[in-house]
């Protein structure tokens, strides 16, 4: 092609080609700017999981201004409504909150010190984000609401009316499914979701879907919730001051568990704050005990939780997952946050080691335990680490992928993904079907060793687990994870499924924190295909199996797959693609890692025979199902 005819393609460049979106255009066209990943709910930072807290902070943070003590909350498959009993919005400014960009009250410090919520974007973002949004606003006997679709306000009331209601707020909104594909929520995040504020907020009530959220200690009912008394070296050391709670013990897992809020915000992410708090917790235990300890010996099995309050925070992003404020206010003259949290852990820890001599020498016993663990492993730490390293340079059991999720710069690294799979077959469909920018497949050799109540050691002396753990990039923390998703990819049969719970084992007994923060999924594949001359359906349960044959008509083609080897790379392309079904590994709320392990992988309790006999499938059983 020559230089003109270039040129000629090229689009023109000129006034014409400068657009002025208005407020709900620009949310629409980059949602990601305003509530992170879209997602269809398989993750707990998913957009649709954002929008409940979006209207959920504002109403905390009128019950962090003493308006109102409960907070009604209404989540179906598809509508999500929440009741507060504040202040109300001013009757004459409700449709402006919802639908005008940069109006809100928090802009007045003076009328929400502290809130979460401090850009006026989060409400709008929700407004504009949703199929069906109407707001409400109850105040002094008064009453006016209005609705809207997409942003596009659709009706309100004739003026202001008047009511017999209890003040406050109230807001119902549907997600737009154009935009949240095949969306559904988890029970269990937003089980989640609602203790953290419950916990965060000593003394409110939410009422979700009928069941009560009400915490009397705050950070300490959080730790006892998150640990098991008996699996605790020694009981929860709960400290509060003004503008910070803290809550801490150590147990017997690997690694360290942290749950850090700022203004009632779950930071996922961590930030200063934590940051602040690890550090100051090495510092005052070493000055304690006067032995300068290695930090992660100090930290090793550590589980701890911290929330502080600061004017006008700083986060890092506007789902507020990490705080970026270095100081607790923005005057000048303001106390750092490095400094509020290591002087108030400093003084209050130190006490409290002091008056419970019995607490702190179980401290100690865990910290000498830790630093032998971590001596009696180095030899072959060290050769297991030069050994991973030749192998990075030719690991056939990583099929790497171009993106990973430590590339911040990048905007789509946050859909990074790992496959585990096992077997060549497999790992063969998987590799050639798969996004080479955003997907790597690592490919387990049969059967992987059963982790359960073995050191760490075992994971430097296997190759196998060594090579992972280097993948991953998690020898140290999971800070340098290089894929937001880890997805078990096994067949589903007998030996499929046991592979799977040798794998999670893995990531429980070593890795627990990779789980925790909802980076592990298992794959779900098809089960049947069911197709005539003009349709092919895929199905993964024996309901859409007969779904399927009833819409295709008499006596349609059904195969039964019973391995991920048996299905082409063409069509495991439908599977893995924008329509990919994950169902995450979620920890229940009643059950602590040791216990979980020992359920499942320790000795055939009766409990435990019972679960695998009520659960057996056998392949005759599938067989008569194909049958029927």
């Amino acid at each position: 092609m020559s230089v003109e005819e270039n040129q000629q393609n090229v689009p023109v460049y000129n006034d014409d080609s400068i657009r002025s979106l208005d407020w709900k255009e620009h949310i629409r066209l980059r949602p990601g700017m305003y509530i992170g990943k879209l997602g269809d709910g398989s993750s707990v930072d998913d957009g649709i999981y954002v929008l409940v807290k979006e209207i959920m902070d504002n109403s905390i943070d009128e019950h962090m201004m003493g308006n109102g003590k409960s907070i009604d909350v209404k989540i179906s498959d598809h509508k999500v409504e929440v009741r507060d009993y504040g202040r109300g919005i001013p009757l004459g400014k409700v449709i402006d909150c919802v639908s005008k960009i940069n109006t809100g009250g928090k802009y007045d410090s003076g009328a929400f010190q502290k809130s979460v919520g401090l850009n006026g974007v989060g409400t709008k973002a929700t407004n504009a984000l949703s199929n069906y949004f109407k707001v409400q606003s109850y105040r002094d006997g008064q009453t006016k609401w209005a609705e809207f679709c997409k942003g596009e306000l659709t009706a309100e009331s004739p003026g202001i009316e008047s009511s017999n209601a209890k003040s406050g707020t109230h807001v119902q909104f549907e997600p737009d499914n154009t935009i949240f594909k095949n969306y559904h929520f988890i029970p269990q995040y937003l089980d989640s979701l609602f203790w953290n504020y419950a916990y965060l907020n000593a003394g409110l009530t939410i009422n979700f879907n009928g069941e009560k959220y009400f915490s009397q200690n705050g950070l300490f009912d959080l730790l006892s919730k998150k640990t098991n008394a008996e699996e605790n070296r020694y009981p929860i050391i709960h400290l509060k001051g003004n503008d910070i709670e803290l809550a801490i013990t150590h147990n017997n897992q690997y690694g360290e568990e942290y749950y850090s809020f700022v203004n009632g915000q779950n930071t996922t992410q961590g930030g200063t704050h934590l940051a602040a708090f690890r550090e100051a917790i090495v510092r005052t235990v070493r000055e304690f005990f006067k032995k300068d300890f290695d930090p992660s010996d100090v930290r090793a099995s550590i589980v701890g939780a911290i929330a502080i309050r600061v004017q006008e925070p700083v986060f890092e992003s506007q789902t507020k997952t990490k705080l970026g404020s270095t100081t607790i206010s923005p005057d000048s003259n303001s106390t750092s946050i490095r400094t509020f949290i290591g002087d108030f852990v400093k003084t209050e820890l130190d006490n409290y080691l002091h008056q419970n001599p019995a607490s702190a020498d179980a401290l100690l016993k865990r910290i000498l335990q830790s630093e032998r663990e971590r001596k009696d492993i180095a030899g072959i730490k060290k050769l297991a680490n030069e050994r991973a390293k030749k192998a990075n340079l030719h690991n056939k059991k990583l099929r790497d992928c171009r993106v990973h999720l430590s590339d911040e710069k990048s905007e789509t690294r946050h859909d990074t993904t790992l496959f585990i799979t096992e077997g060549d077959s497999a790992s063969g469909s998987i590799t050639k079907s798969r996004d080479v920018q955003l997907q790597a497949v690592f490919s387990l050799r049969g059967k992987p060793l059963n982790s359960f109540g073995l050191t760490k050691k075992i994971v430097y002396e296997n190759e196998e687990f060594n090579l992972l753990q280097h993948a991953l990039d998690i020898e140290d923390s999971l800070d340098n994870l290089r894929y937001n998703k880890i997805v078990i990819a096994t067949d589903a049969d007998v030996d499929g499924m046991h592979i799977r719970l040798l794998i999670l084992t893995f990531f429980l007994q070593f890795f627990p924190d990779l789980v925790r923060n909802g980076h592990l999924y298992i794959l779900e594949t098809p089960l049947f295909r069911v197709r005539n001359k003009k349709e092919t359906r895929y199905c993964y349960s024996d309901e859409e199996r007969r779904n399927a044959i009833e819409a295709l008509g008499p006596k349609p083609e059904i195969t039964r797959f019973k391995g991920l080897g048996e299905i082409s790379p063409e069509e495991f392309g439908n599977f893995i693609g924008e329509d990919i079904k994950l169902e995450p590994v979620i920890l229940e709320k009643d059950f602590t890692i040791p216990q979980l392990l020992t359920y499942y992988m320790g000795k055939n309790t009766p409990e435990r025979q019972k679960f695998i006999i009520d659960n057996l499938i056998i392949e005759k059983d599938l067989e008569e199902v194909l049958l029927a």
